[in-house]
């Protein structure tokens, strides 16, 4: 049972003067409080239910009928949700505040509880995987039975070649919470802790990113500056999280005979590898068409002759520095989503009346932004670090995508709802999608023109290109860390490696830059997780091409698919849209997007 809030890509912010009134989580439509009765309740009946789940079924899976089978995978999906909400609260309450001793012991404590109590449940997906074909196939094809989650247990079956012994299996389910969950909060922990000094000025891991897209150039190289500092300060603690969670997972995917680090995600996401690497070739052969001649373009506009690493975010000269107050980031996003459709800005109206979404930027709070689903029976809840700048507004349209999706997903159940990383970004990257059009056809100033341009380009190369030079980063981490410890100047040279690579000769690199890879969440919590942001910006770019050549009849399979959840395989979600990702040409269409947008601001230059 793994009910951990899906993590976005760092994204910049803004100033904190102005937002407005910023709305902070009310939880209680999980429990009350952190000593309600209620979660007691239900720790309680997770202990009495599993155990009576295995004494019921363990042995028994491959003699049930059609009918006791639907009964047994429901009884399952009970347990699944108790678990889920229980930690859902306590992960949400940790993160609003990873300083705060009660919070973190209440999570470790309940983390610990909760796999102690599930460990009966194990057997179930191994004993599941050994029904012979032929009694599965009947079992899930009779009108009495459990068809409608087949797509579940094919996703569970195909994991059959690579799974362990019983014994091994509830080993590794009872040792996670030392393992890498551990190292997991070990870094949480470490990241919030960390503080930086500007100009006087202490401020924690947001507010000294955000410094990157200040107006002011000599306040970002400030910024870039001390986060190098306190990086390399730190850099050894980080590179022993990273040796030890690659080589733990080394050691797993062995015992599995897994064929590669990356075989295990791609199974997860229900994506076959092929795709992937056509995904990133198709990335990796556009970075001269994309970013190289993008960054020499905001050089040009910049007046360097070679940009610095605190440039690749910052405004165009032409941009008037504006803070962006809460209500008017509501109010933007809400009406683009309207435009599309009044139905998706209804689903995303009550995020911001009832308490569901936590946007300010406390002390302690995790950096970053993600929506968590928590469970189908409740709803979605929204973190972000809202600091009021263009970009805070596109985080706040991307993660109220999630949400959107999520909430539509939930009529499938909690087995059926939770859809594959690859196409889980879908929402979210379209929602940004509609947010920008709509703020652009709206633009009649043609230096606002060029800062919205130019500002989607880079919010596109940040989701493309280096999400796809993360991605490669993690695999020549993994290989390097088969051949032995990493040092951190290893670590530190495999990623300028990628960055070089990606960014062009735009860029002179300051000493200390070799050190950004260590505050990236996604290699620590979610390896190779990263290629889904491609994944759904290309898959994005491709289907509001469609819209835009079609759009009769378009929100209909719009809503069809988001509803879908991990129901239906990804070719069959845009066979309705006529698109293929299995086709190496697929990814060209979306990238060709990108490329548009680059020479239309090319054109602007004169």
């Amino acid at each position: 049972m793994n009910h951990q809030p899906l993590r976005d890509a760092e994204r910049p912010g803004g100033t904190t003067a102005s937002l407005g009134q910023l709305p902070d989580w009310d939880l209680s439509d999980l429990y009350a409080a952190p000593d309600a009765p209620e979660l007691a309740r239900d720790l309680a009946e997770l202990e009495t239910g599993c155990a009576g789940f295995a004494a019921d079924y363990q042995g028994r899976l491959a003699s049930l009928t059609p009918a006791e089978m639907l009964e047994c995978i429901e009884r399952y999906q009970r347990l699944d949700i108790l678990g889920g909400r229980i930690m859902s609260y306590v992960g949400l309450r940790y993160y609003q505040n990873t300083i705060d001793a009660a919070r973190a012991k209440q999570m470790s404590d309940l983390q610990a509880q909760i796999t102690d109590m599930t460990a009966p449940l194990v057997f179930f997906g191994l004993e599941f995987n050994r029904i012979p074909e032929d009694v599965y196939q009947q079992m899930f094809s009779a009108p009495c039975g459990p068809s409608r989650y087949r797509p579940v247990f094919d996703r569970m079956r195909a994991m059959r070649p690579y799974q362990l012994s019983d014994e091994l299996e509830r080993f590794l389910h009872d040792n996670s919470v030392v393992g890498a969950a551990a190292w997991n909060r070990l870094f949480d922990e470490t990241m919030a802790a960390l503080t930086f000094d500007v100009d006087g000025e202490t401020l924690g891991l947001e507010a000294t990113l955000n410094l990157l897209t200040d107006h002011d150039r000599p306040r970002r190289e400030a910024g870039a500056r001390v986060l190098a500092q306190v990086f390399g300060e730190n850099v050894k603690l980080f590179a022993r999280i990273h040796n030890t969670l690659a080589k733990e997972k080394a050691v797993e995917d062995k015992w599995r005979k897994l064929p590669t680090p990356q075989f295990g995600r791609h199974l997860a996401n229900h994506v076959e590898p092929e795709v992937v690497e056509a995904l990133r070739n198709a990335v990796v052969a556009a970075y001269p068409r994309l970013s190289h001649r993008y960054y020499r373009l905001k050089a040009r506009w910049l007046g360097l002759d070679r940009l610095q690493v605190w440039d690749r975010n910052a405004p165009l000269p032409t941009e008037t520095p504006r803070t962006i107050g809460w209500d008017e980031a509501r109010s933007t996003v809400l009406d683009a989503y309207a435009g599309f459709d009044p139905q998706l800005a209804d689903l995303a109206r009550p995020f911001f009346d009832k308490g569901w979404i936590d946007a300010g930027v406390k002390p302690g709070k995790a950096p970053g932004a993600f929506a968590h689903p928590t469970v189908t029976t409740v709803h979605p809840y929204v973190m972000l670090n809202y600091l009021g700048k263009p970009r805070d507004v596109m985080t706040l349209a991307h993660e109220l995508g999630h949400g959107v999706h999520q909430r539509l997903a939930a009529a499938q159940g909690e087995l059926l709802s939770s859809t594959p990383l690859t196409l889980a970004e879908t929402a979210s990257v379209f929602g940004e999608m509609l947010t920008f059009r709509a703020l652009l056809d709206r633009t009649t100033d043609p230096g606002q023109r060029k800062a919205l341009l130019a500002g989607k380009v880079e919010d596109m190369i940040n989701t493309v290109v280096r999400q796809i030079a993360f991605y490669d980063f993690e695999c020549r981490l993994h290989a390097a860390r088969a051949e032995g410890e990493l040092t951190p100047d290893d670590i530190n040279a495999l990623w300028m490696a990628v960055q070089h690579e990606s960014l062009g000769d735009a860029f002179e690199f300051m000493p200390g830059y070799e050190t950004f890879w260590t505050y990236v969440p996604h290699f620590v919590h979610s390896p190779f997780y990263v290629y889904a942001y491609a994944f759904g910006d290309g898959l994005v770019n491709a289907l509001y091409a469609a819209y835009e050549d079609q759009p009769e009849g378009f929100q209909a399979k719009y809503f069809d698919m988001l509803r879908a959840g991990g129901s239906k395989h990804h070719s069959e979600l845009l066979a309705p849209f006529g698109l293929n990702a299995a086709d190496p040409s697929f990814w060209d269409k979306g990238l060709s997007m990108i490329e548009a947008l680059i020479d239309e601001l090319e054109q602007m230059e004169g």
